[in-house]
């Protein structure tokens, strides 16, 4: 299975980084990448080659991974116009539906969407996949794999479901390094230097988390069986509730999901000539 990336960036990073632990060989991995100081860090870090432009020469893997900007996606699928035959193209472009991208590479249609998030930088993702009806099951699995090396993956039987991802786990790390600036903040209150209170909110947030990944028991009951009635816990759940902390969250994603939505309306017109600045 040979691999072309289409943009160098830190997601690209990432999947070479997790493809390369899981014993893939580099000679087998290639990066299209405009900048040439890019291209000398990936070739120094990695082994692997690397391409200037989209030319025949360097589209020539089984998979072409397009990890490139949203906006910059529909001059790349252009480039690629009859450069693709039978390739399967994963997409990690956030808010590009599958039709659109579709449209813009001239009806190719061996297209899968990934939506991965940034803890996939430490291996430590988790990604929402999606392919159109008439993508074989072989081909599913070469992208499970490749986006496997850095995490979790998970199927979604509708694309529209994509925008929820967005909301949950794509924007989700997000919301969690709030809550860890709040929660730094409020030790630096109580009297803990900048240094023990990152310690302190990190290791809570990590082991919490660890806990709560490694339990048959839901979060609430986890919560629960912390929160003492009349106890320290207690008192700030209350304060957390009465704050509307919980909704807040859940109005959170739900406003990341609608903005999903708009961005791939938005983006869905480009290249048809209406409003194809956006």
């Amino acid at each position: 299975m040979n691999i072309t990336f289409i943009g160098g960036g830190n997601m690209a990073g990432a999947l070479i980084t997790g493809l390369l632990q899981k014993g893939f060989d580099p000679k087998n991995i290639g990066v299209v990448e405009l900048s040439a100081e890019n291209r000398a860090r990936l070739s120094e870090k990695f082994g692997v080659a690397t391409h200037e432009e989209i030319s025949a020469a360097s589209i020539d893997g089984d998979i072409v991974v397009l990890a490139v900007k949203p906006q910059q996606l529909h001059d790349v699928a252009t480039q690629l116009h009859g450069l693709l035959d039978g390739r399967l193209v994963i997409s990690i472009a956030a808010g590009v539906r599958s039709t659109d991208l579709s449209r813009w590479l001239g009806g190719h249609a061996m297209i899968v969407r990934a939506m991965p998030n940034t803890p996939a930088m430490v291996l430590a993702g988790i990604t929402g996949l999606y392919a159109p009806p008439g993508v074989p099951e072989d081909r599913r699995r070469q992208a499970e794999t490749v986006l496997g090396a850095v995490g979790t993956t998970l199927w979604l039987e509708r694309e529209e479901r994509m925008d929820a991802v967005t909301a949950i786990s794509g924007s989700g790390p997000a919301y969690v390094f709030l809550f860890i600036e709040a929660l730094q903040q409020a030790a630096m209150e109580l009297g803990f230097t900048q240094e023990e209170a990152r310690t302190l909110s990190l290791e809570t947030f990590l082991g919490a988390a660890k806990l709560a990944g490694r339990s048959a028991e839901d979060a609430a009951t986890l919560r629960a069986r912390v929160t003492s009635k009349g106890g320290t816990t207690e008192r700030a759940i209350l304060a957390l509730e009465s704050a509307g902390v919980r909704q807040a969250v859940i109005q959170a994603a739900q406003a990341a999901c609608l903005r999903s939505r708009e961005l791939g309306d938005e983006l869905g017109k480009m290249g048809t000539g209406s409003n194809s600045s956006c």
